[in-house]
């Protein structure tokens, strides 16, 4: 078998799209867990609540975990909001809070391709040491 360790800073969870919410989603709900997480082009918009996040970030005590975000600027604008504004609300809001985040932006789309072109940055730095050594 595999020996693998306890600290949640060795764990990561990931997701594109509404994958990339759920996976921050499970980072959030579970820092015990999940103390890294990768969403790109997530959909921090108004589908199922989701654009809620900036304000719930500002508005409970800060967690233990590393995000990184990937979002281009040609994201999808539909009737659930602008994933490209959404991402950057979530990236502002986690700065201003303290936490170690990350935001690769380019002028990608809502495309699981520009996911795939990015993996490789995307891994290294959700991987990447932590402001605190970790």
């Amino acid at each position: 078998g595999y020996k693998l360790r306890d600290d949640p800073a060795h764990h990561a969870i990931g997701g594109a799209s509404s994958g990339g919410i759920c996976a921050f989603n499970a980072a959030w709900n579970r820092p015990d867990l999940f103390g890294r997480v990768c969403s790109q082009i997530g959909s921090f918009t108004n589908i199922r609540g989701g654009d809620a996040y900036p304000d719930l970030i500002r508005n409970t005590p800060k967690k233990p975990i590393k995000v990184f975000l990937s979002d281009g600027t040609n994201d999808l604008i539909n009737q659930h909001g602008d994933w490209w504004q959404a991402n950057e609300a979530i990236a502002a809001a986690l700065r201003e809070k303290g936490y170690d985040v990350d935001f690769l932006q380019d002028r990608g789309f809502h495309a699981f391709w520009s996911c795939g072109r990015q993996l490789p940055e995307a891994l290294r730095r959700t991987w990447a040491r932590t402001r605190d050594g970790k």
